[in-house]
């Protein structure tokens, strides 16, 4: 490869990383054409970009980036090595451990999650179960909405509860004025006893 071909090549990777808060590494090493393929079209229609990169390319790549460290990963970067860069937090680590079930590889070397590093295949596990953005939101509305369902829900209800206490009081509201009734004249033939004496 000659030194512009490199420029060229460490650009490219660049622009990848460019504003990705998503970055794995992975080892796609011992996947014949066939299953690397594969894996490719998998990823591309989970909106994960993948690019076997060389890995001095990659690190200079990374060094050049402003905003971001990603030395941490740099000791992972031996043998072959896949660039995947995507959206969603979990979604290369979910799309590595399903071709994982039929295949040995790809392995993970190393990653950048949401402001993390990771390193070694030993973190696939945590990765894969750490919550997407749009389960995130997903979770937050559900957790907003319930409260609110059931003030409208007591609000909704109300009126009928108001009106079956205001018609199960009313009977007793009249009830009231006609105990009252006979008591008043009680009250007068006391005052006039004493009169008649």
């Amino acid at each position: 490869m000659t030194k512009d071909q490199k420029v060229v090549a460490i650009q490219e990777i660049k622009d990848l990383l460019q504003d990705a808060k998503v970055v794995y590494v992975a080892d796609l090493e011992g996947l014949n054409a066939a299953k690397s393929s594969e894996f490719r079209r998998q990823a591309f229609k989970q909106n994960i970009k993948v690019k076997v990169v060389k890995n001095t390319l990659l690190q200079k790549a990374m060094e050049q980036m402003e905003g971001v460290d990603y030395s941490e990963m740099f000791q992972s970067f031996k043998g072959n090595s896949a660039l995947m860069i995507s959206e969603t937090a979990n979604a290369p680590a979910k799309l590595i451990q399903g071709f994982r079930k039929k295949e040995e590889k790809p392995a993970l070397k190393s990653a950048f999650v949401q402001e993390t590093f990771y390193v070694g295949d030993n973190n696939l596990d945590a990765l894969a179960n750490i919550k997407s953005r749009e389960e995130m939101i997903g979770e937050i509305i559900g957790l907003l909405q319930s409260p609110i369902q059931r003030v409208v829900s007591a609000l909704q209800n109300k009126p009928e509860t108001v009106e079956a206490k205001a018609e199960e009081a009313a009977p007793a509201v009249e009830e009231t004025p006609a105990a009252e009734a006979p008591e008043a004249p009680a009250a007068e033939s006391t005052d006039e006893t004493p009169a008649a004496e």
